[in-house]
């Protein structure tokens, strides 16, 4: 369910509203109780994610575990040079 804002054209009383996209719009204010709300148009929260989330460091390289790119470039070298030796 989402969460709208209204405002007060009467005496200015901001608020928000946890309310179902069915029921309808609030009129009455809660503070002056007159009939002025008026429900403003939010650009609402977009994504929220929940649970651990993504994290830049969910991907980084652990310390104890070595690079596979130095790696493959030393067994080039060495499949470069053997023949250079023979």
């Amino acid at each position: 369910m989402p969460t709208y804002e209204y405002v007060c054209t009467k005496c200015g009383h901001a608020m928000e509203a946890f309310q179902s996209m069915k029921d309808a719009p609030l009129k009455q204010c809660p503070a002056c109780k007159k009939p002025a709300l008026k429900r403003l148009v939010g650009g609402g929260a977009g994504l929220i994610f929940k649970g651990s989330g993504f994290y830049i460091t969910d991907y980084k390289k652990k310390s104890g575990t070595p690079d596979p790119k130095p790696a493959a470039k030393s067994s080039e070298t060495k499949s470069a040079a053997a023949p250079a030796a023979k």
